[in-house]
């Protein structure tokens, strides 16, 4: 083999590792990339309990119950489906009703998220994009409209 031959092995054998490598990546976050899923897209996948994903919609309205300590439980709504979710811990300070939140934790046997960690929106006009896409999608989010203002989320 002359010198020009051995170095176009090299880099052939070395763009093919590399394309293998790439691939077993985006394989292995194949379900990852999703940054999150609303509660329809959790009724209608099957999740096995036990398997952390994360949950984003807006706080169910009425649904926020504290018990003693930190744990709270309250429900995330994509507005056509609902979740229970459980807490434990110290929420944000902006948490409230009617608020896009974003949470990650896993789903119980009985049907419930327990969520280890909960995001929140930082400003009244600040919502993940991704919940806000998903609103849009369902007519249940206007643009330029915070959560629960007149005229906003929440057409039902």
């Amino acid at each position: 083999m002359t010198r020009k031959q051995r170095r176009g092995v090299l880099i052939g054998t070395c763009l093919v590792v590399l394309g293998v490598a790439v691939g077993l990546v985006l394989y292995a976050m194949r379900d990852s990339i999703v940054f999150f899923y609303s509660p329809s897209d959790i009724a209608k996948m099957e999740i096995a309990p036990g398997q952390r994903i994360r949950l984003g919609g807006l706080v169910e309205t009425g649904s926020v119950k504290r018990d003693l300590g930190t744990t709270v439980h309250f429900a995330v709504t994509d507005g056509a489906k609902t979740m229970p979710v459980t807490y434990t811990g110290v929420l944000p300070d902006l948490f409230r009703e009617g608020q896009g939140v974003v949470t990650e934790g896993a789903l119980t046997p009985d049907g419930m998220f327990e969520a280890d960690s909960v995001l929140a929106k930082h400003d009244e006009n600040y919502m993940p994009p991704e919940v806000a896409a998903k609103l849009k999608e369902q007519g249940l989010w206007q643009e330029g409209e915070p959560a629960g203002a007149s005229g906003g989320v929440i057409t039902q």
